[in-house]
């Protein structure tokens, strides 16, 4: 049948039927376990009986109510719960429908801020290479991946990049503690190159997305950014959209290390894909001057819509009624165990990396140098097209600035159980096999 829909590509996938826990169904009945919670979203699982109903409780009573014109009582509910769950300080929370729309939320602050502050010069915005912060404009000009940003540079003011903490492609004699720092001082020497003056905010993912897969740097990396920041009077924003929400094994990734960033961006899993929802989380003491000097030039019709206020409360007191935080910290442990152990089996996986339930491997043509596969295998594609074929969904892109290199994000929802890790392994080692067959890629002898 002819759709008049269209995305990114001609991709042509089942019609979804249902969906339920950890698995979907299309028309023909076939299941699928997402093993990349869609992508990166559905942090609690689907259809959870107690998000519907309390989604149904507000329909009953209203779901819309412009901002403008009325506050409501399930946005005003899911700010309190979002200020308790952040670390200390991150008490303001401006709502926003999704990921992009965050992220331009924080710059859009970022600027205006510094404009209270006297700072008018200040107005870039340094961030990573690889990067993926959204596909507005705002959000597409702090992205590090050629293929998403080369089109539209001529239309937009592209930001300085600082090169991402890839600690596991380099070959030196440093420890990881020593290759933190040495990341961190690039942000020091780009900030002083840029000149401080003009220099707005640094953003970075916590522990690396789409464009990193599952990145995480080493622990002397994150202290040193913030100390950095502070040297120089300049804000640190994360972006928290897929990290997020427990994904990591906390509430947010920042609370692995003790540090707060100034500003953050939440999406995704905030909702769990229940309703478009996101929020810009930042210190009061940023927003007060704002709201002072004329109020802050930003804002989006559905911003703190009462239905999907409504549901995003529920799907917080699940992950809380659930410890689903907790269970994505040891599930991940299983999991990325699990997929390390693929490592004995298949030479062409170089790395697994990443924390809680946001984990990633990367496929290589040569483990010692950490060489990619030819980009002609397109293995990125294939790869998931044979987990698809056996009814396993995993998530996939580029790795080297989305131009070469293959990395696959293994990420179920946080209700994932031990049983279900032995099921992903199952269908992705078959995948694997398969892959390798038509790639011509070794494959070690079972032990």
């Amino acid at each position: 049948m002819s759709s008049h829909l269209f995305y990114q590509s001609r991709l042509s996938r089942p019609m979804l039927d249902r969906a339920e826990g950890i698995y979907l169904w299309d028309t023909e009945g076939r299941r699928y376990l997402d093993g990349s919670s869609g992508a990166m979203v559905s942090n609690i699982g689907h259809s959870n009986p107690r998000v519907l109903a309390a989604m149904q409780a507000q329909m009953a009573k209203s779901t819309f109510g412009y901002r403008l014109h009325f506050q409501n009582q399930p946005a005003e509910d899911l700010a309190r719960m979002t200020a308790e769950m952040m670390p200390a300080g991150l008490d303001r929370v401006f709502f926003v429908s999704g990921g992009s729309e965050a992220v331009e939320s924080t710059i859009k602050l970022a600027r205006q801020y510094a404009l209270t502050q006297g700072r008018d010069r200040a107005w870039k915005v340094i961030s990573r290479f690889p990067s993926y912060h959204g596909s507005t404009m705002g959000s597409l000009a702090i992205t590090g991946m050629d293929s998403f940003t080369g089109p539209f540079a001529p239309m937009m003011r592209v930001m300085p990049k600082v090169p991402a903490p890839t600690c596991y492609l380099d070959r030196d004699n440093l420890d990881d503690a020593a290759r933190g720092l040495r990341y961190a001082e690039m942000l020091r020497d780009e900030i002083v190159a840029q000149g401080p003056e003009t220099v707005l905010a640094f953003i970075m993912e916590p522990v690396g997305g789409a464009s990193t897969g599952a990145l995480v740097a080493p622990d002397s990396y994150y202290t040193r950014i913030r100390e950095i920041c502070d040297e120089f009077g300049i804000l640190l924003i994360y972006d928290e959209v897929m990290t997020g929400a427990g994904r990591t094994g906390r509430f947010v990734a920042a609370q692995h290390w003790g540090v707060t960033p100034d500003i953050m961006a939440l999406s995704k899993g905030f909702a769990a894909g229940y309703v478009p929802l996101g929020a810009m989380v930042a210190r009061g003491d940023i927003v007060e001057p704002v709201l002072d000097a004329g109020g802050f030039l930003h804002g989006h019709t559905y911003a703190g819509n009462p239905l999907a206020c409504a549901a995003g409360c529920a799907v917080l007191t699940e992950l809380q009624r659930g410890g689903l935080t907790d269970n994505a910290a040891r599930m991940g442990d299983l999991l990325k165990s699990r997929l390390e152990g693929l490592m004995n089996r298949y030479p062409f996986i170089g790395d697994v990396r990443g924390k809680g339930l946001l984990l990633a491997f990367e496929l290589v043509s040569d483990r010692s140098t950490m060489a990619p596969l030819p980009k002609e295998l397109n293995a990125y594609l294939r790869l998931v097209d044979l987990a698809y074929e056996r009814g396993l969904i995993i998530y996939a892109r580029r790795t080297r600035g989305g131009l070469e290199g293959d990395h696959f994000m293994v990420c179920p929802p946080l209700i994932v159980t031990p049983t279900q890790i032995d099921e992903i392994i199952s269908l992705l080692t078959e995948a694997l096999d398969a892959f390798a067959v038509e790639a011509g890629l070794p494959v070690a002898e079972a032990a």
